[in-house]
């Protein structure tokens, strides 16, 4: 393989490169931001934990919750308290 040959070939792999990128950028967006509510949500579940000393509001972390938080993230959340303080 000589020197254009090389050239070609990373010439080619950057092309191709560039065009998985565009082809998976939306999932990949969307995945991130699943990601992000997320981790948003479980930070105010773990928030909640920890001044239910002070502030009497509590959420258990089960199944469900961790489900609505997970899918929801911070709406999911608050959601859950609204559930709680009805009922």
């Amino acid at each position: 393989m000589d020197l254009n040959q090389k050239i070609i070939a990373g010439i080619l792999a950057g092309f191709f490169l560039i065009a998985l990128l565009r082809v998976f950028s939306t999932p990949l967006r969307l995945v991130l931001k699943l990601l992000v509510n997320t981790l948003l949500g479980f930070a105010a579940l773990w928030v909640v934990h920890l001044t239910a000393g002070f502030t009497g509001i509590t959420l258990g972390l089960n199944l469900w919750n961790a489900l609505v938080v997970a899918i929801l993230g911070v709406p999911g959340f608050v959601l859950l308290l609204l559930i709680q303080w009805v009922l």
